[in-house]
């Protein structure tokens, strides 16, 4: 494993309410379903208690079909509907990236990879002195940008990129979300939709790994990874994990004694 010990893909969004949650979690289906060893993983969220159903610690559990806590998989939750620094400093707590970090091992022991969903976008102040985009970097894992599919789109993924690149992070791909909330434009009937992905692909020299449809319910793990492999390429993805889940079954070999030993 690499030094950290951190395997999988980091998921960040334009702006909040464009769709990583279920991105994240119909990916982790469509993986897992293919049989890899894939967790998910949302370090600190804010905007309801666990136990309401509606976190999304508790979303992408239920999406995705992973038998884990919600408190595990969101180990610093806070009610207020603000930005984490601002939610935590609510309720008399200080976040650091070393915290984070640290509430995330029990994780990255037991998968081999995980997809681990950032909050809102990369610009978010995240602690006292990090932005969301900052703690990807700790992270130094690629990045899944997730972005709304309509207008105005462009801008904002290009922003994203640029910024992550400035950091010297690895942009995995871009999904376009059709069901992502874009009130000025009605998502997916905006007649901009079918040229974004060319456009984001030429300027931004990005992967656009597909566009996720529209919602009209909620879907169990295997309609959502049915999906997943429909309407996204998720061959870097898989390629990616499955690179890793075949390092870890590797990791062990038998020394002379008989006794398994780390390679």
């Amino acid at each position: 494993m690499n030094t950290s010990g951190l395997r999988g893909f980091f998921v960040t969004g334009t702006d909040t309410g464009v769709g990583k949650t279920i991105v994240t979690a119909a990916i982790a289906a469509a993986l897992r379903a293919d049989g890899l060893n894939v967790g998910v993983w949302k370090p600190v969220q804010s905007g309801a208690p666990l136990g309401s159903g509606v976190t999304d610690a508790e979303r992408l559990l239920r999406a995705s079909g992973i038998d884990d806590r919600p408190e595990a998989v969101a180990p610093f939750t806070f009610a207020a509907p603000l930005t984490p620094l601002l939610a935590a400093r609510s309720e008399g707590v200080e976040l650091t990236l070393a915290a984070l970090r640290e509430a995330g091992e029990p994780l990255v022991r037991r998968y081999d990879a995980l997809l681990i969903e950032g909050a809102g976008g990369v610009a978010v102040p995240l602690t006292e002195d990090a932005f969301v985009a900052d703690w990807a970097t700790r992270l130094a894992l690629p990045v899944l940008i997730v972005a709304r599919s309509g207008l105005g789109t462009v801008n904002h993924t290009l922003l994203t990129a640029a910024y992550l690149r400035q950091l010297g992070l690895a942009i995995a791909g871009v999904v376009l979300n059709d069901g992502a909330d874009n009130p000025a434009t009605g998502g997916a009937d905006d007649p901009s939709v079918t040229s974004n992905a060319e456009l984001i692909e030429m300027y931004g020299g990005l992967k656009v790994l597909g566009r996720f449809p529209r919602l009209v319910h909620e879907p169990g793990p295997r309609e959502l990874a049915d999906i997943a492999r429909r309407m996204l390429n998720l061959t870097t993805l898989r390629e990616g994990v499955s690179a890793v889940s075949a390092f870890s079954a590797a990791r062990y070999v038998h020394t002379e004694n008989g006794e398994e030993d780390l390679q």
